[in-house]
């Protein structure tokens, strides 16, 4: 199990990770596109452990490296520096965010196949994506315990999966192997397993949009334990190709 993790993005996802990660004992590099210099603060809370880079500074000090940036600058990552790594990619399709990319509307590839071609030296394995900032960081639990939620996983490599699994364990989730990259789809957005299983409710219709944001805060979340994550996989039906 790696000691130091590599984080390409500090936003949400990456500063639950980083959190999570130097609770867990674990160094982390964090990097985003603005420059180390920006991360002062996030540095500051997480003490020590921490340290800001570059993105390919990141990714070359890193065996295991995690990917969260918005999808649409997936081609923005360093394929150099990440050569031989396994990275994790957090990364969804929202196409009103992304600007529409035509392979991924029509169905030929996925989002995470899309970013392993780009990196194709590295080991690409989906993760962390299905699941809220706030809920990833509340909800982790140590092995064994009894409310300890799952995530699902996929990739094309074995021991990058097993590396991935590993990470998920020490950060306090259990791991579910949901296929390969061209079956990640069963975690993408508007998938059973995507976000809702992880509250407790659903917020009311008539919230204005302030009102929502302090519900998702606030919002408790509930444990999803393996097998129930292993079921609504199975169950996601993928949306028919968007031609748009």
């Amino acid at each position: 199990m790696t000691k130091t993790l590599g984080l390409i993005g500090a936003g949400n996802i990456g500063s639950a990770l980083a959190r999570l990660a130097v609770t867990a004992g674990l160094d982390v590099v964090l990097s985003n596109s603005r420059g180390p210099k920006t991360l002062a603060d996030l540095l500051t809370e997480l003490g020590p452990r921490a340290r800001a880079a570059t993105p390919a500074e990141a990714a070359e000090l890193c065996d295991l490296v995690v990917a969260t940036i918005p999808l649409g600058a997936y081609d923005q990552l360093p394929p150099a520096a990440l050569a031989g790594k396994t990275v994790i990619d957090t990364m969804n399709y929202y196409p009103d965010r992304d600007g529409h990319i035509a392979e991924l509307d029509e169905g030929g590839l996925t989002s995470s196949a899309l970013v392993q071609r780009h990196l194709a030296d590295s080991k690409v394995v989906k993760a962390f994506n299905n699941i809220d900032f706030v809920r990833l960081f509340t909800l982790a639990r140590p092995a064994g315990a009894p409310d300890r939620s799952a995530l699902p996983i996929a990739g094309d490599d074995a021991e990058a999966k097993a590396e991935a699994t590993a990470l998920l364990d020490v950060l306090g989730y259990d791991a579910v192997d949901i296929g390969t990259l061209a079956e990640s789809w069963r975690s993408q957005p508007g998938t059973p397993v995507y976000v809702d299983p992880y509250f407790t409710a659903k917020p009311a219709k008539e919230l204005n949009q302030k009102e929502m944001y302090g519900w998702y805060v606030q919002a408790p979340g509930t444990s999803v334990p393996a097998d129930r994550i292993r079921a609504l996989a199975d169950s996601a039906v993928r949306p028919a190709p968007d031609h748009a």
